[in-house]
């Protein structure tokens, strides 16, 4: 990653952007792959999601189309979608590519293998989650996850991400 002096994803007046910005929502971050790829594991801080329940549940993601996740998620087939919480904000930039991060975001925090991908070890909720289909919506892929194990814990402290600044549901 190459440090500047300016924001590294200028915006220009785009209403669109500055509509979703203002919507907010939950900071999530999304992984998969393991290290047996030959790319390694992959993961990225999505805040464009939504859960629709049903039989199964699935969670849909509006996702880079140029992002290593997207590609290994799609390529795997599954992934892990886990939310964050206030202490996770250096990490959450991280996985957006927005700060470095000597040695890589993965070092940043614990993390538990599983089959779907890596699992934020301290991630209190969490969704191990299976690509049923995938579609170019605007400047995204729109992904839609049948959820295939599910845990929910306490949320003290989400993270939330709202009109470019971080804060949680109770500030």
């Amino acid at each position: 990653m190459t440090i500047h002096s300016s924001h590294p994803f200028p915006t220009p007046d785009d209403p669109v952007r500055r509509l979703r910005g203002r919507l907010g929502g939950a900071v999530s971050l999304w992984t998969a792959g393991s290290d047996a790829d030959s790319t390694g594991p992959a993961g990225l801080t999505v805040t464009s999601l939504l859960v629709a329940g049903g039989d199964p549940g699935r969670v849909l993601g509006l996702l880079d189309p140029d992002a290593d996740l997207t590609e290994m998620l799609l390529e795997t087939g599954r992934g892990v979608v886990q939310l964050l919480s206030w202490a996770h904000r250096e990490l959450a930039d991280a996985f957006a590519g927005t700060t470095p991060a000597p040695g890589g975001p993965w070092r940043l925090a614990d993390w538990v293998a599983t089959d779907h991908g890596p699992r934020l070890a301290q991630a209190a909720t969490w969704a191990l989650v299976s690509v049923e289909t995938d579609v170019e919506v605007g400047w995204s892929r729109l992904v839609t996850c049948t959820i295939d194990d599910l845990v929910v814990g306490d949320d003290p402290e989400p993270l939330v991400h709202r009109r470019g600044r971080y804060s949680t549901t109770d500030s």
